[in-house]
């Protein structure tokens, strides 16, 4: 039975869903202190979606990207850590490539010149 978007995973949910034992996402919870589950009596954990798709994107950047744990901590805190910084970026860096070619373009054309005169 599946549950409906935005329900909350219980701690084997969530594992499941990312193909990790359910001691990892335990130890996660001590190194990124933004991924705080509900713990009800027992301390039974419920991820929000919220939860659930910051451990998505610890295990994108530990087990995918190869961060380390300090470096995933560092690039959640700095906001690199996020999907919606890439893209921004991307056509701000293929534009200065692109600028930066025709540049050096140029300076071939001119120094082709000169040699050639």
């Amino acid at each position: 039975m599946e549950k409906a978007e935005g329900a909350f995973l219980t701690i084997s949910e969530l594992a499941g869903e990312l193909g990790l034992p359910q001691h990892i996402l335990r130890y996660w919870e001590t190194r990124f202190p933004q991924l705080r589950p509900l713990q009800r009596s027992g301390n039974r954990r419920y991820y929000r979606p919220a939860d659930v798709a910051l451990a998505h994107r610890i295990h994108q950047l530990l087990n995918v990207e190869g961060f380390t744990v300090k470096g995933a901590q560092k690039a959640l805190v700095d906001g690199n850590g996020t999907e919606s910084v890439a893209p921004s970026a991307a056509p701000t860096a293929s534009l200065e490539q692109a600028d930066l070619l025709t540049r050096l373009l140029a300076i071939r054309t001119d120094l082709a010149k000169a040699i050639g005169d």
